[in-house]
């Protein structure tokens, strides 16, 4: 389910079974221009990935808003900040949270939060055809899956 008005309809009737939110971290910075095609780049993909995940797990997963965050930010903050929304998510009967990221420094702080980071590598997607990125994409949400279905 995504974050929708009809899939929210659903999840409210059907709340015993979908038990795993999934947030995609996207870092945002547009005052550098060296980096802001990558980071436009990964947050397209990442959208692609997540989305792909969400329904391949439909009617167990709802794939949550984005959180967003300055790259400039201190990290230590932006924990804080995003175990605010697991308690806020917790409050329905979610039991597993998983936050997904290109941003290999997450995993640092998985421990101040009460979710499971998972990290993936990004592709440039600006240059391949899309049937190659449709295969990555297939193949990163393969793995992903893999991985939730072990804390299940």
């Amino acid at each position: 389910m995504n974050w929708s008005t009809l899939n929210v309809e659903m999840f409210v009737g059907a709340k015993e079974y979908v038990d795993t939110a999934v947030i995609p971290l996207m870092p945002f910075e547009i005052s550098n221009d060296d980096t802001l095609e990558k980071i436009t780049t990964q947050h397209e993909y990442l959208s692609l990935i997540t989305t792909e995940l969400e329904r391949e797990l439909t009617g167990r997963v709802m794939l949550m808003p984005a959180y967003h965050y300055l790259k400039t930010n201190d990290l230590e903050e932006e924990a804080k900040r995003l175990e605010g929304w697991c308690k806020e998510i917790k409050k329905q009967p979610f039991q597993h949270i998983f936050f997904i990221t290109f941003e290999p420094q997450w995993k640092k702080k998985e421990a101040d939060l009460s979710g499971e980071v998972i990290w993936t590598s990004a592709i440039d997607i600006k240059d391949k055809d899309t049937k190659k990125i449709k295969t990555e994409i297939k193949n990163q949400t393969e793995q992903i899956k893999e991985l939730i279905k072990i804390y299940w």
